[in-house]
């Protein structure tokens, strides 16, 4: 490889020659940059195990707070605040029926995700 060695481990490019239609091609469709903040704020949701867990359940049934904080060991305050920020981003909805709060995912692209996150860690 025509590269420096840095730290025994790290390859670095040694030549400083800019291939401008691989730039040119990529700023072409290069996404705006409100649209990266959204992107990264969505996926930092995902940064928290219990989170997780909450979407893995309710990837398999709807659930109410009470049903999530059995399965989960937790208080039903301390899953009604993780529930509150998956419904801010759009992971979860619910529903009433007369006093219970059913949850769900907001739709299949939140279960895809997850399945595929899932994949490519089973891949290790």
């Amino acid at each position: 490889m025509n590269g420096k060695k840095i730290d025994k481990t790290i390859e670095v490019c040694g030549v400083t020659v800019i291939h401008q239609d691989a730039v040119n091609k990529v700023k072409a469709d290069m996404i705006e940059d409100d649209t990266f903040l959204s992107l990264s704020e969505f996926f930092k949701v995902f940064g928290d195990d219990t989170r997780l867990k909450i979407i893995y359940a309710l990837s398999k049934c709807e659930m109410c707070v009470c049903d999530i904080a059995a399965l989960l060991g937790m208080s039903q305050s301390a899953v009604s605040h993780q529930l509150k920020v998956l419904r801010q981003s759009r992971l979860v909805k619910y529903r009433r029926n007369g006093k219970v709060v059913y949850y769900s995912l907001d739709d299949e692209h939140i279960s895809e995700i997850f399945k595929k996150g899932l994949e490519h860690i089973n891949e290790l």
